[in-house]
């Protein structure tokens, strides 16, 4: 596995890769209504392109044998890195992927001087949630968020603390 920064020019690619996984992923937990909208307003390019230029993202392709199998995004903030996004195509997922990608961001968020990441999963995303146990995340509260258009983000957070 290799990660590579997405630039600019990029974003249309990566938006068009986050409209396919999530379009695919999300079906069976959330409405295609809601799916279209928080892609729309989180993971289009017009989206991406705020979050990069003026909210301090980065956006990584994870690639595998010369493949996009996936992407995540991270943000620094106060005193934690926060992963916003970490998705994989389906035929990438279950081969230890997300595991050597989250190995990186670990090594960025140390780099970056932060001594912790923290995220939030969809409290019934629950083959993620035992992913990210497993990898030593600890849920640290859970929250409901109002994103509008009636739709609500109901979340856990969970961090990793090195």
């Amino acid at each position: 596995m290799e990660l590579k920064k997405v630039t600019k020019e990029e974003v249309p690619a990566l938006a068009a890769l986050a409209s396919e996984i999530w379009h695919e992923y999300w079906k069976t937990l959330l409405s295609k209504e809601q799916i279209k909208y928080m892609v729309e307003n989180f993971q289009s390019e017009k989206a991406m392109y705020k979050q990069i230029n003026e909210d301090g993202y980065s956006y990584y392709f994870i690639i595998q044998n010369s493949n996009i199998a996936g992407y995540f995004g991270i943000c620094p903030e106060d005193g934690y890195m926060f992963l916003s996004k970490l998705y994989l195509k389906k035929d990438f997922r279950g081969q230890g992927l997300g595991r050597q990608a989250f190995e990186e961001i670990k090594k960025i968020t140390k780099n970056s001087g932060l001594n912790k990441i923290q995220l939030t999963v969809n409290k019934y995303n629950t083959n993620t949630i035992k992913a990210y146990e497993h990898w030593g995340l600890d849920t640290i509260d859970a929250v409901v968020t109002d994103i509008g258009k009636g739709f609500v983000m109901d979340d856990y957070i969970m961090e990793y603390k090195f």
